[in-house]
């Protein structure tokens, strides 16, 4: 058998795995599928991450803060906090964007930074923004502070609602088995978005900059805005893994 053969084999048998294993866990209960969802999750933030530490080789220890934004953005308008309850396909973009930003915010100030006092401001920013989310509920209630945000929306398109169970061609979904299935779609497009960024030009940009920025820079690579736009892009992906992770809280 030819190797694309083989190729195309292992990944037809890999894609019904994967199709199956919800339900397979679903046996053992419902439990299950909730981990499998929360791993799915961390590969999404981890992919994220990756364009950040593993292409433009920044080394960011407070990738996680651009996780709590967009959870707390998709919660906030989401919610009876704010009473707004703004579609999912509204707050997604908007949460991604809003981490963007803040990792332009984290990115600017650090231009200069490498290695070990990189590691240190982006410790630090992680550790500034988890205690401004904490308490940002006085003197005007934001965040509702350690008692965190309750009542958040699920999915919701055109009345079919990832919360709750539905019966489709003998099967039944549960809310889980219904994120699941989302959660893999969305992780498939960004790896492949992912691989497409690897060997596009920004891509191999990000490469030089990690290899030896003082010559990317000889060559004519803008390595500020180069390394700005590795702290956006990553941020992100790491703003959509939050409001997906706090819609999954429905």
């Amino acid at each position: 058998m030819k190797t694309p053969h083989r190729l195309w084999l292992g990944t037809a048998l890999i894609g019904l795995t994967l199709l199956a294993l919800p339900f397979a866990l679903a046996y053992a209960g419902t439990a299950w599928v909730r981990i499998a969802n929360f791993a799915i999750l961390y590969i999404l933030l981890a992919l994220g991450l990756n364009i950040v530490v593993g292409f433009a080789g920044l080394l960011d220890l407070g990738y996680i803060a651009f996780y709590a934004v967009g959870a707390y953005t998709y919660a906030l308008l989401a919610s009876p906090h704010f009473n707004l309850h703004l579609p999912f396909w509204v707050i997604l973009p908007a949460g991604a964007a809003l981490a963007a930003l803040f990792g332009l915010l984290l990115g600017a100030p650090t231009l200069k930074l490498r290695g070990d006092y990189l590691a240190i401001v982006t410790l630090g920013f992680g550790e500034i923004v988890r205690i401004f989310l904490n308490n940002l509920s006085r003197p005007v209630n934001l965040t509702n502070g350690p008692q965190g945000v309750a009542g958040i929306d699920p999915f919701r398109i055109d009345g079919f609602d990832f919360a709750q169970y539905q019966t489709l061609l003998g099967l039944q979904f549960s809310g889980p088995i219904k994120y699941y299935y989302l959660l893999l779609a969305v992780v498939i497009a960004v790896i492949v978005i992912n691989l497409r960024l690897q060997n596009s030009r920004i891509g191999r940009a990000w490469e030089a900059i990690r290899e030896d920025e003082i010559a990317a820079s000889a060559m004519g690579i803008n390595t500020r805005n180069v390394k700005l736009l590795a702290f956006a892009m990553g941020a992100s992906f790491g703003g959509l893994a939050g409001g997906m992770f706090s819609a999954m809280q429905a």
